[in-house]
């Protein structure tokens, strides 16, 4: 089947006791045992619900997994990976990634002995060197949050394989419909399941999908020793979302290129980031890698934080908030929102500077969302 047919087919979709076309959603906290031991597939909802297993079995399968392990949050999936390393063990990261991901990695860092290495991953030769050291993960985010940076990915997979690396791949900005990582071999794939899976602003949760048998079991068993789980209705409310993933990104990717368009070019515009623009150092790759461009901009505007939110206060559709990925466009100010907590000179030395704003383009028409930038740099 092709991508967007899998959607509405892949996983459990048809309740097999009623014939409910929406399977139902199973609330319950526990479960009856015939016997010590002895139960239906279920015991208690932190190791396993049946509304839980159907999103799970969804999402590995569009990932191309083995599996697939639901979280309460990106965050907590990745708690969950990083409590899976040893004192010691060696990270090797993109430089350019979500600040709660690079908040979380400086306190494993700092209290549990993580090591962290912090490298241009899209450049093609920063990784080789970075390996000649013992790394147990390579964390790619592609495209990057915010400055929508690329990783080859199966260059990466290859290199990262041979000096006995394992790669992690965040998949939120992509999402199944435009990269499957793991079909080129890397073998964890994380995702917000807030973002573009849920895609409506209203569920926040995270996700793993494992490549292999033996990972997706020591995950599982970390899942429910951890306990970051989601609960039910969060997990209907992503597998309800993951229906219209397909037409979504498609809708999305047209706003942002309309977008993209008007901001390419302009006086008051330093540099778009967008690898849908061919003027993108990295478009080809994009095009190769990626069945689309996804729906998320960024630009760099003349005039520092003052003309940023001159911009911000200028925009009417575009919603001032965290997050992205929904059907509304969203936008935000990196400096002092998403990535605030990475210390100033750290943040613009990758690129995050003051005038620096992220547009998540959202499926609202075109035309409007391109009028309302245009209308919103005039007024900054």
């Amino acid at each position: 089947m092709r991508f967007n047919t899998r959607l509405i087919h892949e996983g459990p979709t048809i309740d097999p006791a009623t014939g409910a076309v929406s399977p139902p959603i199973y609330l319950a906290s526990t479960f009856r045992q015939k016997a010590p031991n002895q139960n239906q597939g279920y015991v208690y909802s932190r190791s396993g619900n049946p509304t839980r297993a159907n999103l799970e079995a969804t999402l590995g399968g569009l990932e191309s997994g083995r599996g697939g392990l639901a979280f309460s949050s990106g965050l907590g999936a990745l708690t969950t990976l990083l409590s899976s390393l040893s004192t010691g063990s060696r990270i090797v990261s993109v430089d350019d990634l979500y600040g709660g991901t690079w908040r979380l990695f400086e306190h494993y860092r700092r209290h549990f002995g993580l090591r962290v290495d912090y490298r241009d991953l899209s450049d093609p030769n920063a990784l080789g060197p970075a390996l000649k050291e013992a790394t147990a993960l390579v964390y790619v985010e592609t495209p990057t949050n915010p400055l929508l940076r690329l990783v080859d990915l199966a260059a990466t997979v290859r290199e990262a394989h041979t000096a006995g690396a394992k790669v992690v791949v965040d998949n939120t900005f992509a999402t199944p419909a435009l990269q499957r990582p793991l079909e080129l071999d890397a073998d964890i794939v994380l995702h917000s399941t807030t973002k573009y899976l849920g895609g409506h602003s209203d569920v926040v949760g995270g996700a793993l999908v494992l490549r292999s048998l033996k990972d997706l079991r020591r995950f599982t068993w970390l899942q429910n020793a951890v306990g970051a789980v989601p609960s039910p209705f969060d997990c209907f409310l992503v597998l309800r979302g993951l229906r219209t993933l397909g037409l979504r990104m498609r809708a999305h990717g047209e706003s942002a290129k309309a977008v993209s368009e008007v901001l390419e070019g302009h006086r008051k515009v330093r540099r778009v980031h967008y690898p849908g623009l061919a003027s993108h150092p990295q478009h080809a790759l994009a095009r190769r890698q990626m069945d689309g461009f996804g729906g998320i901009i960024s630009l760099d505007l003349r005039g520092g934080q003052r003309a940023a939110l001159r911009f911000l206060k200028g925009l009417e559709l575009f919603t001032l908030a965290e997050s992205l990925g929904a059907v509304e466009s969203l936008v935000d100010h990196p400096a002092t929102m998403t990535h605030a907590s990475v210390p100033r000179t750290e943040r613009e030395a990758h690129g995050v500077t003051d005038g620096l704003v992220r547009l998540s383009c959202g499926v609202e028409d075109p035309s409007d969302l391109a009028d309302d930038v245009r209308v919103a740099l005039r007024r900054s």
